[in-house]
């Protein structure tokens, strides 16, 4: 069964092409260690009609736009051994090092999912 990372995050819209390239080498590590795929969307609708809104989630301030990504894996065992080679691979290090996340981590959401339909 297909198991996903899910993360929404707000970025601040001056940020967004730093993160971008960021994310693009991030995904480039995950690819590299065995994930499926590997997505990150800029936020583009985000006043709905219904429900609540990923701004509210995210807490959401001037300024700054929703990015909304997500990894998919093999399995949640396969999640686990992807990620525990990603955070020893010396190019996540790297980028860790070149400076502060372009993004507040403190908002970050994130969470691990079991795909239940697929079409």
């Amino acid at each position: 069964m297909l198991y996903v990372d899910g993360y929404l995050l707000p970025v601040p819209k001056k940020n967004l092409k730093l993160y971008r390239r960021i994310a693009q080498r991030a995904g480039k590590v995950w690819r590299d260690h065995g994930a499926l795929e590997y997505r990150e969307c800029a936020g583009d609708d985000l006043k709905p009609k219904m429900g609540a809104p990923f701004a509210r989630t995210v807490r959401l301030k001037s300024g700054e736009t929703v990015v909304f990504s997500w990894i998919v894996f093999k399995s949640r065992a396969h999640r686990d051994s992807v990620n525990a080679k990603v955070m020893k691979d010396p190019r996540m290090a790297k980028m860790m090092e070149e400076g502060p996340m372009p993004f507040d981590v403190k908002r970050m959401s994130y969470g691990g999912f079991k795909v239940i339909v697929e079409v």
